[in-house]
């Protein structure tokens, strides 16, 4: 059993996977029109409502922030592996592999905003690191408002030589350096593709590094060095997309 809390997220659960919630915790003194529209939804739903004060809410969800929302869930099916997400890429035939690789991303609200953006763009799963990277739970998927849901989240145990096994399926390996000689828009995105992104201050490891068919550099103009992890994610992605739509055309 797991936690969700806020209303986005616990909206998408109820839409995409309403059996698994088992009950929403409402606050009682909110009367708002956006609270009375998520009670309505989740009555729609067959949700079981509880009327709680803000101390529940907040001992449930571990945070003062949770919106006056908070649901207790069953985990979802998700797919075994790597290897069987890309297989069903692979046969579904609608488009060339699309991944997210994160290499040292520790932070729950970081890694809630990246599954947000992998989803949006249209990537097939999102890859870390089991001993570099920080796993699911109520604050990323309040912050991915459901993509923690939607987006397959795959931690490995050795990078590298999952990186060598995407290499094995042609898919290709694009890591970002600040020092890189080639800007991202001028690297061919279209094909099978993994986007590799270190975390913020270190970026990613040597290793990872070197497991890279090419790294690219975001453009910066202005006086800050580097973004944010889940804002250097949307450009990729999205520029991946870009391409991948002009060649279609």
């Amino acid at each position: 059993m797991g936690i969700l809390f806020g209303f986005h997220a616990v909206t998408v659960r109820l839409k995409t996977e309403p059996q698994s919630v088992l009950e929403v915790h409402v606050d009682a003194s909110r009367r708002d029109a956006r609270m009375r529209a998520f009670v309505q939804r989740a009555q729609e739903a067959g949700a079981m409502l509880i009327e709680s004060d803000d101390d529940r809410l907040s001992r449930l969800s571990c945070t003062p922030r949770h919106q006056g929302v908070v649901a207790r869930v069953t985990a979802l099916a998700r797919s075994h592996s790597l290897d069987d997400k890309l297989d069903a890429v692979e046969a579904d035939g609608r488009g060339p592999a699309l991944l997210l690789v994160l290499d040292g991303v520790t932070d729950p609200h970081n890694l809630g905003a990246c599954l947000r953006v992998a989803d949006g763009a249209g990537a097939h799963a999102v890859v870390a690191p089991k001993d570099h990277a920080v796993g699911l739970g109520a604050t990323v998927a309040k912050v991915a408002s459901g993509a923690a849901d939607s987006m397959p989240y795959f931690m490995v145990t050795n990078l590298a030589r999952t990186l060598g096994e995407l290499k094995e399926r042609d898919i290709r390996i694009v890591g970002t350096a600040d020092d890189a000689p080639r800007s991202l828009y001028d690297a061919d995105l279209r094909g099978p593709l993994a986007i590799v992104l270190g975390a913020e201050g270190k970026g990613m490891r040597q290793l990872t590094a070197r497991h890279c068919d090419e790294l690219v550099r975001l453009p910066m103009r202005g006086a800050v060095e580097s973004l944010n992890v889940s804002v250097a994610a949307g450009i990729c992605l999205y520029e991946a997309l870009r391409q991948r739509m002009a060649a279609k055309r």
